[in-house]
């Protein structure tokens, strides 16, 4: 170390300009080392900081989410959709700020039909529409972005001229994009859906229903059964649970794939996904919600911890 100090102060006596690219780079080298110089022992310190903080946060939140399960749910929607707009205003990311402006517009819209007391009875249906929708194209638009991505990895890119820095940027936007909306648009779901169902009176989340459900009454949005579970609808078909409940068809999977209730609206029972969906295509569709829940710990509260982390270094002058 004190060879390397009178080296570096040896070299300020000097003119830097005059030595070779080779020579400025071996005396930028030495001078970072001796900058850094006892800089370990800060740097182990820093490292055990942010583990011990990822601990302590996932136990916390394990817990929140336990205990608490609404505030969570409530803070971690807004998250969600606070803590990305934060990063893509500060990087000028105008194509994602105008989808997060025409999303916000139009699942705020649809929020607020599902809050309203009495309920429209065209109001569940039209909100289990948009967000199926909503789901649809975002799982549509990460398939696309990982296909992309893995052809770029694969060199298949350069079969079309493609530059391979422009593919790769334009696959990870895709993934971000439909991963982002996925999520987001599943939390709003699952917000309304116990809110309208609530509403409706066929279903409450810490007891028995408040009315008694008919035969053909769809539970989710209390609107009739016209069409027959045999026969093919026009429009949509009827479903029959296991426990004999009937629903429409954008309501029960408006319930269970975008709004996350995989039970019976009415009686609880657990639904069984493989048999109400028997099409092999539309499995996908689950094991992709449950990607979508392991990534909202990611996307909502990542950043705040690592935010912590970087104050808790501040305070105590870590570098």
């Amino acid at each position: 170390v004190v060879v390397l100090s009178l080296f570096c102060l040896a070299v300020d006596l000097f003119d830097v300009s005059k030595l070779s690219p080779e020579e400025k780079w071996r005396v930028e080298h030495a001078r970072m080392h001796a900058k850094h110089k006892g800089h370990e022992a800060m740097h182990a310190e820093m490292v055990l900081i942010l583990i011990v903080t990822l601990v302590v946060a996932q136990l916390v939140l394990v817990q929140w989410k336990q205990r608490h399960p609404k505030s969570y749910n409530l803070v971690t929607l807004f998250q969600m959709w606070v803590v990305p707009l934060y990063f893509t205003t500060k990087l000028h990311w105008w194509r994602f700020l105008t989808t997060w402006f025409i999303f916000s517009v139009i699942t705020a819209y649809i929020s607020f039909r599902a809050t309203r007391k009495p309920l429209a009875c065209t109001t569940p249906r039209l909100v289990y529409k948009w967000f199926l929708l909503l789901y649809k194209i975002s799982y549509a638009t990460g398939i696309v972005g990982y296909t992309v991505v893995m052809f770029t990895l694969f060199g298949i890119n350069l079969i079309f001229r493609i530059k391979p820095e422009d593919a790769m940027d334009f696959g990870v936007s895709l993934l971000f994009y439909g991963l982002y909306y996925g999520v987001l648009g599943r939390d709003f779901a699952e917000m309304c859906a116990d809110f309208m169902a609530s509403t409706v009176g066929y279903y409450n989340a810490s007891g028995m229903p408040t009315k008694h459900l008919s035969d053909n009454i769809c539970a989710v949005c209390g609107q009739p059964i016209l069409v027959d579970v045999s026969e093919e609808g026009i429009i949509e078909n009827t479903y029959r649970l296991s426990c004999n409940h009937v629903f429409h068809e954008f309501c029960i999977r408006g319930w269970c794939i975008v709004g996350k209730k995989q039970m019976c609206p009415y009686c609880k029972e657990k639904v069984d996904l493989k048999r109400m969906f028997s099409n092999p295509w539309e499995r996908p569709h689950v094991m992709y919600g449950q990607l979508l829940d392991w990534l909202r710990y990611l996307v909502a509260w990542q950043p705040v911890i690592i935010g912590f982390v970087q104050g808790i270094n501040y305070v105590l002058g870590l570098e």
